[in-house]
């Protein structure tokens, strides 16, 4: 090299991520983890996976153990676009991930995987800090509201507008459930402007409204039901629910819960019938409840002919006419056969995740919006739905790896 003359170092170009929620941290990861940019996560709230943390209040449900190909079929219709992305990074990569991360997890009798010790704050905490030691760098309270005249990311902050130049972009900003902790879709009219196709946001894993006499919902507002088969438009799942004040809600629901709106959206109305009695067959029922009932109350008959009593008793008189119950053989099929009309699903800020989102079609195979090259999106903001069980988390982890390795390739080939 001539006397007097330096070389300069080459500067990374800088890649903007903005959501820091599982889908988000895994893409900043991905990049980090390649060498070539120059990180920098925003999010709009005081800290980040605040989300993340609370899925994992009752147990960080990670993923789960069952046949990949079963796992799939969680997806719905979006399987054949998720399949790669979990096949690539699925449970036994999540599973490792976490365990590089210094924590342990255990496949539960259902066949869900968590954390050794259940809780989400420790994974996150190991996680930040790998982050940090990576580079990445963190801005947080900033709102994102688009882009400026001049291309640049604008964001909103305590301090007021301030704007962002970025070589590529993740977006990564969650869907519209849980709108206190950053969720609330305020991305999708900023999309439309650019000409992104956007399939409308509802509510998934939700509850739904039944609109239930005062009498019943004072009693029995909160009240569990437990070991029942629920059945919709020819599937039907065991396990459990909750009455609430307007209507049912739990994981039982949830496992029906797509095609109970979809129908809804339909037609006004859906139904949902429950097996209150799956160990016995109507038969037997009704032979036991066509025994003479003595001085007895019918309560108490009913409970001792069949062992229902509190919810189940309340919603077979809830949902079934009077004369249903002098006629032991129309009892006992209702018992085996309850009609349960569901009037609307609980609002989408209520919901545990969203269906709806950025449309598939609006975004190459590595998750580049095809009307804003450059820009890359992730997480649960795009088009799918899946019921809980670790399927949500486990595909949110895969979209942001993917994320994250498309806007490496962008770079690269840049």
């Amino acid at each position: 090299m001539p006397f007097g003359f330096t070389l300069l170092k080459q500067p990374l170009p800088i890649v903007a991520i903005i959501g820091g929620g599982p889908a988000g941290l895994m893409a900043a990861e991905t990049l980090a983890g390649e060498g070539i940019a120059d990180i920098h996560l925003f999010d709009t709230m005081p800290t980040v996976g605040r989300k993340f943390l609370l899925a994992g209040k009752g147990g960080l449900n990670l993923t789960h153990s069952e046949p990949l190909e079963r796992l799939l079929d969680r997806y719905g219709t979006q399987r054949e676009k998720l399949a790669p992305l979990v096949t690539a990074f699925g449970p036994q990569q999540l599973r490792d991930w976490a365990k590089d991360l210094g924590v342990d997890t255990f496949i539960g009798s259902s066949g869900r995987i968590f954390p050794t010790d259940f809780k989400a704050a420790p994974l996150l905490r190991a996680w930040l800090r790998r982050l940090r030691s990576q580079g990445v760098r963190f801005h947080l309270r900033h709102n994102w509201q688009g882009w400026t005249n001049s291309g640049d990311l604008n964001f909103a902050t305590p301090s007021g507008e301030t704007g962002f130049k970025a070589d590529a972009v993740i977006l990564a900003l969650g869907g519209a459930s849980w709108p206190k902790l950053g969720s609330d879709a305020a991305w999708a009219p900023i999309l439309d402007d650019v000409g992104v196709a956007i399939t409308p946001l509802r509510p998934a894993n939700c509850g739904f409204d039944v609109g239930w006499s005062d009498h019943f919902q004072t009693r029995f507002a909160g009240a569990p039901v437990k070991s029942v088969v629920a059945s919709a438009f020819g599937v039907s799942r065991q396990g459990e629910f909750v009455v609430t004040e307007t209507g049912i809600e739990g994981s039982l629901i949830y496992a029906l819960g797509a095609s109970l709106r979809d129908a809804i959206e339909r037609d006004g109305w859906s139904e949902l019938t429950l097996d209150l009695l799956p160990d016995r067959d109507v038969t037997a029922i009704a032979d036991a409840l066509s025994r003479p009932k003595g001085s007895k109350s019918f309560s108490t008959h009913l409970h001792r002919a069949t062992g229902l009593s509190g919810a189940k008793a309340g919603l077979l008189r809830e949902c079934v006419p009077a004369a249903t119950f002098d006629d032991s053989e129309a009892l006992a099929l209702a018992i085996k056969s309850l009609p349960i009309r569901l009037r609307a699903p609980r609002p989408v800020a209520e919901a545990i995740s969203t269906a709806g989102g950025v449309a598939f079609d609006a975004l190459t195979d590595d998750l580049m919006l095809q009307a804003k090259p450059g820009v890359f999106c992730a997480g649960e903001m795009l088009d799918w739905e899946t019921i809980t069980g670790g399927y949500l988390l486990t595909a949110c982890f895969a979209l942001g790896r993917t994320a994250g390795l498309g806007a490496a390739h962008w770079l690269a080939q840049r």
